[in-house]
């Protein structure tokens, strides 16, 4: 008998869920089935959330200083990863700063107060603060003890932690082998544990999904159908718009021999929503198809499936802004600059697996005091978003890998004349 795949009992899970609370809506508020339901949806709901929440630290922790020590293999490579990371972190400012925009503009869930969220939001507090102590503040935050930083799951210091860890580990080479295969191996039992979390996913949205149902009426139905267009269109636009603008103007190739030379890759990302299952079709159609040379295209694609994430930044950008809308709270510039900085950051931590990004986006919520509990809403259609960003993730790791062939090739052919 084949097994149901986890896709699918998640789309149960989300039916079962509107179903039940719809349901429990009919009973009514002093219906005892209705409380006892609603206590259970909350228990397990509760409880899965704190599962994304105990593994979210170690987990960023690890894929950044793996990620970053990796470049220790390509010390060599010295101009390739400089421009790597510098296209890297460009394209993904970008991407971010287009699904700022949007959600600004059209600000999808505004207006729209949610019961659920108010009990959460009972202890926030907007801080108004004139700009020199908000930098003062944020450098502060950024350099900690790193043992305070990730009991207290202090996303930001954890981050930068990792990150100097990771350069100390490739300008150590050799003598810290062991640290970079002790990191590695933690990262892989952190994948694991989030392989188990998630097969708890289908019970845990559904318990989400019951208490939002059972609380709410139709109106979050509308709002969330304009989420969706307002983050798929900002996606398609970055992907087939701006990266193409990109390597035009970089590489002078026409986005229609591209995406010719791109579409198997691009199709298996779209499926799979995973860069790293995507990963061996993307070396073959960069190498054969596009004519990236292979020791470019062996360094900027693997590193990029860990780190080069366009469509999940803007996409955790969009949704930050949504949840805030939807808990009836004005995020002002200053906590949208942590947006964008967190989003860009969670982005370049989340391993890159289908539906990693729901883990991260618990740290960019958290980064302005937004409820972790946001995600119950954005859970039932994450994996159909899934699909579109993480085909932008791996159209943006291609063309780095074009833009990067043609900069470090540009920069060799002027040392030799």
């Amino acid at each position: 008998m084949r097994k149901t795949s986890l896709n699918a009992q998640i789309l149960a899970g989300v039916l079962a869920g509107l179903l039940l609370g719809l349901g429990l809506s009919l009973l009514g508020k002093e219906s005892t089935v209705a409380q006892a339901g609603l206590y259970i949806a909350e228990l397990v709901g509760t409880l899965f959330i704190d599962l994304l929440k105990m593994v979210m630290i170690p987990l960023v922790f690890t894929s950044i200083a793996v990620g970053v020590a990796n470049l220790r293999a390509h010390r060599q490579m010295h101009k390739v990863w400089k421009a790597t990371l510098g296209f890297f972190i460009f394209s993904m400012m970008l991407a971010i700063l287009l699904g700022l925009t949007a959600a600004n503009l059209v600000r999808p869930g505004a207006g729209l107060q949610l019961a659920m969220f108010q009990d959460a939001m009972q202890g926030f507090r907007a801080e108004q603060m004139a700009l020199s102590d908000f930098f003062a503040h944020f450098l502060h935050s950024l350099f900690q003890n790193p043992m305070t930083a990730l009991a207290q799951g202090n996303v930001i210091a954890v981050v930068v932690f990792a990150l100097l860890l990771g350069i100390a580990l490739v300008v150590g080479g050799e003598r810290y082998a062991n640290i970079l295969i002790l990191l590695q191996e933690l990262l892989e039992l952190m994948l694991m544990l989030v392989g188990w979390i998630m097969r708890l996913a289908p019970i845990g949205i559904m318990a989400l999904l019951l208490k939002l149902a059972a609380t709410q009426d139709a109106a979050l139905l509308a709002t969330l159908i304009e989420f969706i267009a307002v983050v798929v269109t900002t996606t398609l636009l970055h992907g087939m718009v701006v990266l193409p603008l990109i390597l035009y103007l970089v590489t002078g190739m026409t986005p229609l021999k591209f995406w010719r030379g791109a579409r198997e890759a691009l199709i298996t990302a779209f499926a799979t929503s995973s860069s790293s299952a995507t990963l061996p079709v993307t070396l073959r159609c960069v190498e054969q198809h596009l004519h990236v040379k292979r020791d470019i295209a062996g360094f900027v694609l693997p590193l990029g499936a860990t780190l080069n994430m366009d469509g999940t930044a803007l996409y955790e950008a969009v949704a930050a802004l949504f949840i805030a809308n939807l808990a009836g709270i004005e995020l002002n510039l200053m906590q949208q600059m942590i947006v964008f900085l967190t989003a860009m950051l969670a982005a370049m931590g989340a391993p890159g697996i289908p539906s990693a990004g729901m883990v991260t986006m618990v740290v960019v919520l958290q980064s302005v005091g937004l409820p972790a509990e946001g995600i119950a809403i954005l859970l039932p259609i994450d994996r159909l978003l899934d699909t579109f960003r993480t085909a932008v993730n791996v159209e943006g790791d291609m063309v780095g890998s074009l833009v990067v062939q043609k900069w470090v090739g540009h920069e060799q052919h002027i040392n030799e004349h």
